[in-house]
């Protein structure tokens, strides 16, 4: 125990005059946090929107008011012939025309149903299928007021749980805490070892009688406290700057996260007994941890939609299931019940890993 407590001193010791560690713990996790949290929005408002009304009757400028008063919609130009359409969706003026047909304010009073041409532009697919999700919803509300269809006796009244307000910094700033953490925890231990190469203490740590395992281990406690701390930070960051709510038990998400910090910085430590210098190991642990953690961990692109080979490769990835146990904490209020299967995935992937980092390193010793 006294060579763990003195591998954890030294690394702390280490970390204190290291100002770029410290400023990596602390700052670079704060201004990811603010800056994907107001840059990945995937509430689309404002949509460009041209009108080409045929009809100008009160129906059609009714119609019209009912897209241009919404918030997903502003009115760019109103157009006068169809040929301006096409025109207006090269120059990227606009993103949508509304054709109202000109027989419209009377097919709509005696026909059962009145055709409304919407053109959107396809070149952003996420745009273009948001924009008619939009446009249906408005031109179901309208043909109900407009019509008999108001009186039908099925009706559909439906209710948002969780997130009522459907912001989506609420679904966006748990992940973005699981992926920055995961990134921030590897690279920083993936430089713990290498450092100890570059530098020449190595030598001196291996004429002391300290086994691999304690090396291993005292390296990560430090971190392990640290991280904690950062976490808390960026959490309560999101929440006052997002306001993303705590829904479920405070205590719960800290030793859930505890489990996952542990598989994060033993994925660092692993890099770190394979790279030779810091400026690798930084390369390796961004490069592991990044691009996974956004891609396939489910933080913007759902599991479930992606091919059997990338599911079955999320799962070997840390975020993948920490971002179930955050989002269900925060936003749903899950308890242990629910969320213990993941959390044993993680606890047993941060043991295969430190396991892996211990025996490298033995070899290393070797």
């Amino acid at each position: 125990m006294s060579n763990l407590i003195s591998i954890a001193r030294k690394e702390f010791i280490h970390i204190r005059r290291d100002a770029r560690s410290l400023l990596i713990i602390i700052l670079m996790p704060l201004l990811q946090v603010m800056l994907y949290g107001y840059a990945i929005d995937m509430d689309v408002k404002n949509i460009r929107l041209g009108i080409l009304d045929q009809s100008h009757t009160p129906a059609s400028r009714e119609l019209i008011r009912k897209f241009t008063g919404s918030d997903y919609f502003e009115l760019r130009t109103e157009m006068d012939r169809f040929s301006q359409i096409e025109e207006n969706f090269r120059k990227r003026k606009i993103k949508a025309a509304l054709v109202i047909p000109a027989d419209y304010a009377t097919s709509i009073q005696r026909e059962a149903t009145t055709p409304v041409q919407l053109l959107i532009d396809g070149s952003d697919s996420n745009t273009g299928s948001i924009v008619l999700n939009a446009s249906r919803q408005l031109l179901s509300l309208a043909s109900f007021e407009s019509s008999a269809a108001a009186r039908a006796p099925l009706q559909i009244r439906h209710s948002i749980w969780y997130n009522p307000e459907q912001k989506s910094s609420h679904f966006i700033v748990p992940g973005l805490i699981a992926v920055l953490m995961m990134m921030i925890c590897a690279l920083l231990t993936s430089i713990s070892i290498t450092r100890e190469k570059e530098t020449g203490t190595l030598e001196q740590i291996l004429v002391t009688p300290v086994k691999p395992y304690q090396i291993i281990i005292g390296k990560v406690i430090p971190y392990v406290v640290l991280a904690t701390l950062d976490a808390f930070l960026v959490l309560e960051f999101g929440r006052i700057l997002f306001g993303v709510p705590m829904t479920g038990s405070p205590l719960l998400l800290l030793i859930f996260s505890l489990i996952f910090l542990m598989a994060a910085l033993a994925l660092g430590i692993l890099i770190s007994t394979v790279a030779r210098t810091q400026q690798v190991a930084m390369m390796m642990a961004l490069m592991g941890t990044m691009l996974p953690s956004i891609m396939l961990s489910g933080f913007i692109f759902p599991v479930a939609s992606m091919p059997l080979i990338l599911r079955l490769i999320s799962k070997a990835i840390p975020a993948t299931h920490f971002l179930v146990i955050i989002r269900g904490i925060l936003l749903k209020g899950n308890g242990f019940l629910v969320l213990w299967p993941y959390a044993l995935y993680l606890f047993l992937l941060s043991f295969v890993l430190i396991a892996i980092s211990i025996k490298r390193f033995k070899v290393r010793l070797d």
